[in-house]
């Protein structure tokens, strides 16, 4: 798996087949690759999946991993993990043309091992006494704050 620019998606674990589609989607139509790390919390021929990605699911470059070894072994840009436990705000991130970002299973995030690979760890603020973000709207901001400051949208001139 190189690294194609200007980013890429990954979902350890992910447990929400409805969440998998969307994201799936989003990166059909900004041109970004999403890597699923399994075991994955639902059938690939879930029906969910299919209905929140629409027929853009064909569209999009998936590559699905066997495990995190199998991913880890592939991966060639930097680990950005979005994390509650995040040591960096999203605002003050710095992020780079070809980072992965990675995003933790809907129900228990990642173990602390993914959590400590990561070359940075990046937190979304919150209002304080909320938990988190649905993982898909977490994948939109971060991906929109990264595209931003690399200038990578579609079409974007360098």
């Amino acid at each position: 798996m190189s690294a194609p620019l200007p980013i890429r998606l990954a979902l350890y674990q992910p447990d929400i087949a409805g969440n998998v589609g969307t994201i799936l989607r989003m990166g059909a139509c900004l041109g970004i690759a999403v890597d699923l790390i399994e075991p994955m919390g639902f059938a690939w021929s879930d029906r969910r999946l299919a209905r929140a990605g629409m027929d853009y699911l064909s569209l999009g470059d998936v590559v699905r991993h066997a495990d995190w070894a199998a991913f880890e072994d592939k991966v060639r840009g930097r680990i950005v993990l979005l994390s509650t436990k995040g040591a960096v705000r999203i605002d003050a991130a710095a992020f780079t043309p070809g980072d992965v970002l990675l995003f933790g299973a809907e129900s228990s995030g990642v173990p602390d091992a993914v959590h400590d690979r990561a070359d940075l760890r990046v937190t979304i603020p919150l209002v304080p006494g909320r938990r988190s973000l649905n993982v898909a709207v977490a994948a939109a901001i971060a991906t929109g704050e990264a595209l931003r400051q690399i200038k990578g949208w579609p079409g974007a001139a360098g």
